[in-house]
């Protein structure tokens, strides 16, 4: 793919080893489709403004935040995004990239052995309120994110548990209102989290509103928390 094809916004953010491998996981992500249906999200603007910007902007946009050699994790990563967006343009952090649905968790797995990543990359096959109960995965990481899974409440409920004390949660979310934000911060203090930082853009070629919310522990999660499997979702917090 030629550059021009690529918005300008993007290529001020990646250098050339970079695009080199966004083009590769473009390329295979594509082949992997034809198999398993992973993504609409493959061509264009969709892939490269919806998948890769929109994945890769807040890593920039927080100057003060080191986010670099990292312990990361996404949480319901689908077809690799942000996890594997994040993994090209940190290549020094290591990867965990879990979903629960098997036929997402073996494409990744292919997209892992078939791309030159310089992480260290986990790819596993579980819910979330099953690993946040397991010692070697709760409060070990630096960063985890969730993109596309479910409101803020929920996602909170997900991510906090998994965070060390210094971690940062990454929340994806569209437009934001006054109300989301007092359901959050309500959410947030029954889980021992709280708000660290919060960023607003337009996304390139009018793909719309983003808002990314940044959270963080407070004091360690209460060990309840997250309930069990369907019940963040079904009753949040």
């Amino acid at each position: 793919m030629k550059k021009q094809n690529i918005p300008e916004e993007i290529l001020s953010l990646i250098n050339e080893e970079e695009i080199n491998l966004f083009q590769e996981l473009q390329i295979k992500i594509k082949e992997l489709n034809n198999k398993t249906n992973l993504t609409k999200l493959t061509d264009g603007d969709d892939y490269w403004v919806s998948q890769v910007f929109d994945s890769i902007w807040p890593f920039k946009a927080f100057t003060n935040i080191n986010f670099d050699n990292k312990k990361f994790l996404d949480i319901g990563s689908g077809c690799g995004f942000p996890g594997l967006a994040y993994a090209i343009t940190h290549p020094n952090s290591e990867i965990y990239l879990i979903d629960s649905l098997k036929k997402k968790t073996d494409a990744i797995k292919i997209l892992v052995e078939q791309i030159n990543f310089k992480n260290n990359i986990h790819v596993i096959n579980d819910r979330v309120e099953n690993l946040a109960h397991q010692s070697s995965m709760r409060n070990n990481f630096n960063i985890a994110t969730t993109r596309a899974v479910s409101n803020p409440s929920t996602v909170s409920e997900y991510i906090l548990p998994m965070l060390k004390k210094e971690g940062f949660g990454v929340l994806y979310c569209g437009k934001w209102t006054n109300e989301e934000s007092k359901n959050l911060d309500k959410t947030l203090e029954i889980l021992e989290g709280k708000v660290k930082d919060k960023k607003e853009i337009q996304l390139p070629r009018n793909k719309g509103t983003r808002n990314i919310i940044l959270i963080q522990p407070k004091n360690f999660c209460p060990e309840i928390y997250p309930r069990k499997v369907g019940k963040p979702e079904k009753n949040p917090l």
